[in-house]
């Protein structure tokens, strides 16, 4: 009998793969769980959600309940780092379909003197549950009436209260209960979810043009990104450099004397991946810097490419950790037309993956000893996914406060199954998004879809690499509305500066690439310099740091608007106390007017109802009573920043 089952449990859900990967969650976010629940028959049902965390030697229950046509919803809220385990346990509720028959009778005057014996014996059974004494006594004393005849009248009085309802249902009787399988969820720091990304080359921060920087020039400009409202400190690269086949300025194959080359060709004769480029400083200097930015609450991420230099150390000691041919020449990396060089690919197929893997985990624990606790990790799908799924593994779970951030600019299933292997972000096509139907589009699918549940997406309107041709020659509008749509579109962005606000777009004729790209070479800038869009980017990043709302993706709807060179959209947290409609204007040129839609239903008001809205960027308050409202925005502002006080 024990394998005699009558509740069907499906579509358990979120689930990824039915559970081959887990689902991702910060500390204190809810986990929303729904299954479709049925019996046969007309018996009433119960369904709890049991979870725990990896350490936990029992399960918590939360009640589930029926919304529409068998579909349940539940929630628990995950506290801790790590992983937590969830399933949906569901069960006929004998002693609820007693009462639901027994009302039935009583108010159809049918005789229940049967009925209330029944229900005796349920009362039976939960009665050593009960750990109220009030509660206890009342029990008892239904057990006795619903026993005696002659105190009929108040036993059906009782059999219909609420009170005897809520008990039953507060200690339900689970006979023949059933569970789905059992399905994960990982835990991360807030970090994972809600970051600022600043990216600068440490050897572009000296005053003297010319002159390579340093760590401690690095350390100079720590309190100018913290005033813009970053949180984290991305540096490209801060290994030797290789000299053999260094690339010249621009990309040039061949390097003239001076020329730095890329900084991720890593290795030289200064040593590899544990070793730090001679001309920024000392590993006490690197350790420096990280300290300074702890005191500055700004975290420093590192760069972690997996490539070799010719002339890295790894290249002699190693060899058969890359791919040689016939005729002993090595295999240099490429992706037709693009060819790399200074960089030889490492062959992940060797017989010696073993250390090699090893060897990779070992270079990311150096780091994270230092102090790193963040790594952006280049062109990750270029290796395998399951050595990914192996080392995230191995550095979670010593260091649960790492965070993996993959720069995989590829196909989007590609990108998927690394955030599925264990990546904490992604980078996504937002760069490229440009148009009203683009960013609806790519939007819905980031935070409607399956995608919600494992991928965090990472908004970034330039990096090196890319220089979109919607910012090449662009302004200072067109600047202020990418960084307001990534900003408020995504909870995690990142920009590289200070080519960004500083609106450096000259590029190489019809490419994405920039034209004396830093990637190749060192630049020199006034860091001193602050201007309109400095300004801007510092209050959206205020905004979003004092408001829970602008720190998650996925609490997002798009509003009409009848206008297609306006964008609007809601955001609120997950506790719906914290609302903002956010509506900017994709033309940079021209004044733009519109009617939007107001999100009433989703507020809770009705029309007529005052709302305060209030744009945090001018600090102005504006009235609004209507479902629909007039809007116009200009190109030296072309967004608003609504939060809705109700």
């Amino acid at each position: 009998m024990q394998d005699q089952r009558r509740v069907v449990i499906d579509y358990v859900s979120p689930s990824v793969n039915c559970g081959q990967y887990y689902i991702k969650r910060v500390v204190n976010e809810i986990v929303k769980i729904n299954a479709h629940v049925l019996a046969d028959g007309h018996d009433v049902l119960g369904a709890s959600i049991l979870y725990k965390y990896e350490d936990d030697k029992d399960w918590t229950e939360t009640r589930m309940r029926l919304v529409v046509n068998d579909e349940w919803h539940g929630a628990f809220t995950v506290q801790k780092q790590g992983f937590y385990s969830y399933k949906v346990q569901a069960w006929v509720d004998y002693a609820l379909n007693w009462r639901y028959g027994i009302v039935r009778k009583i108010d159809d005057n049918q005789h229940v003197s049967s009925e209330l014996l029944e229900g005796a014996e349920y009362i039976k059974v939960i009665l050593d549950e009960i750990s109220s004494t009030s509660d206890k006594v009342y029990l008892e004393h239904l057990y006795d009436i619903f026993r005696d005849e002659s105190a009929y009248g108040e036993a059906i009085t009782e059999a219909t209260s609420e009170r005897l309802k809520d008990l039953l249902y507060q200690h339900p009787i689970k006979l023949l209960e059933n569970h789905s399988d059992e399905y994960r969820v990982y835990v991360d720091r807030k970090k994972a979810r809600f970051s600022t990304w600043y990216e600068f080359f440490p050897r572009s921060a000296s005053k003297k043009e010319g002159v390579h920087g340093t760590f401690k020039d690095c350390e100079r400009l720590l309190p100018r990104i913290k005033n813009m409202g970053f949180d984290v400190v991305y540096l490209p690269p801060i290994h030797p450099i290789g000299e053999v086949n260094r690339k010249g300025k621009n990309n040039t194959t061949e390097a003239k004397p001076g020329d730095v080359g890329s900084t991720w060709g890593v290795g030289s004769r200064f040593g590899g991946h544990k070793a730090i480029h001679p001309d920024l400083g000392t590993l006490n200097d690197f350790k420096s810097l990280i300290q300074r930015a702890k005191d500055n609450n700004l975290e420093i991420a590192m760069d972690y490419a997996l490539q070799a230099a010719p002339d890295h150390p790894w290249v002699k000691e190693h060899p058969q950790w890359f791919k040689w041919r016939p005729d002993g020449t090595v295999q240099y990396a490429e992706n037709p037309p693009k060819k790399y060089q200074d960089i030889l690919p490492i062959y992940w197929e060797s017989q010696d993956y073993k250390n090699l893997w090893n060897e990779c985990l070992d270079i990311l624990l150096y780091w994270i000893d230092c102090g790193i606790e963040i790594f952006r990790v280049d062109n990750p799908h270029t290796k395998p996914f399951y050595f990914w799924n192996w080392i995230i593994e191995k550095v979670k779970a010593k260091h649960p406060n790492v965070i993996f951030l993959a720069e995989a600019f590829t196909a989007p299933k590609v990108m998927q199954q690394l955030a599925k292997q264990g990546y904490t972000q992604s980078y996504t096509y937002f760069t490229w998004r440009n148009t009203k139907h683009e960013l609806v589009e790519y939007v819905e699918e980031l935070t409607k879809s399956e995608l919600s549940e494992y991928m965090q997406p990472n908004f970034w309107p330039n990096t090196p690499d890319i220089n979109p041709f919607h910012l090449q020659g662009a302004g200072e509008s067109k600047h202020m509305q990418r960084y307001a749509l990534a900003a408020t579109l995504s909870s995690c962005i990142g920009i590289y500066g200070p080519v960004f606000e500083f609106m450096l777009s000259s590029s190489l004729l019809g490419k994405e690439e920039y034209l004396n790209s830093e990637k190749f070479q060192i630049a020199h800038y006034d860091w001193t310099v602050e201007n309109k869009l400095t300004t801007i980017i510092a209050k959206i990043n205020y905004i979003r740091n004092h408001n829970e709302a602008l720190q998650q993706t996925n609490n997002i709807t798009f509003c009409h608007i009848d206008n297609d060179n306006l964008i609007a959209f809601h955001k609120w947290n997950d506790a719906k106390t914290n609302h903002f409609l956010v509506i900017i204007s994709l033309d940079e040129h021209s004044s733009q007017q519109g009617t939007v839609q107001v999100p009433l239903e989703a507020l809770g008001v009705h029309a007529g109802h005052r709302l305060d809205m209030h744009d945090l960027i001018t600090d102005s308050h504006y009235d609004w009573f209507n479902e629909w409202s007039f809007v116009e925005l200009h190109p030296s502002l072309p967004f608003h920043i609504f939060k809705i006080n109700k």
